[in-house]
């Protein structure tokens, strides 16, 4: 499996240019550490999505704990997300947050989507690249 290479460094000025996990998708990722909550910036054509920041460390911290593979499961706000997947730990009462990693009411959704890539860019995940049910693990 070929780990995923982002260009950029996190700004805003310089945003991390990512891919789904398909492939099928290029997007933009940056930190926004003067939101309130600290953010992550997700660009998708002209669509802005917003995660807590925290989510980087906190899924790595869920996956390393999960010691597998899981599915990533990505599911706009309005669908529910498979049990077991990284989109339902993102919406899960029993997360870190208490709920959504979503900031943006309506575009809380495809946290298993636009994250895993990020994570295996900074070198802390594996995710797979095929065309669907793709998974992720802690590195």
């Amino acid at each position: 499996m070929a780990k995923a290479k982002a260009s950029g460094s996190g700004t805003r000025a310089k945003p991390w240019q990512l891919k789904t996990p398909s492939g099928t998708s290029e997007y933009q990722m940056y930190r926004d550490e003067a939101a309130d909550p600290p953010a992550l910036v997700c660009v998708v054509g002209k669509t802005e999505l917003r995660y807590h920041l925290r989510c980087i460390e906190d899924l790595h911290a869920m996956l390393k704990a999960h010691g597998d593979w899981m599915l990533l499961g990505s599911a706009d706000e309005q669908k529910p997300a498979a049990e077991g997947t990284v989109e339902a730990w993102g919406r899960s009462p029993k997360n870190p947050v208490g709920g959504w990693y979503g900031l943006k009411k309506g575009l809380r959704g495809r946290f298993g989507m636009y994250v895993p890539p990020l994570l295996e860019a900074l070198g802390l995940a594996e995710v797979e690249h095929n065309p669907k049910n793709n998974r992720m693990r802690a590195l």
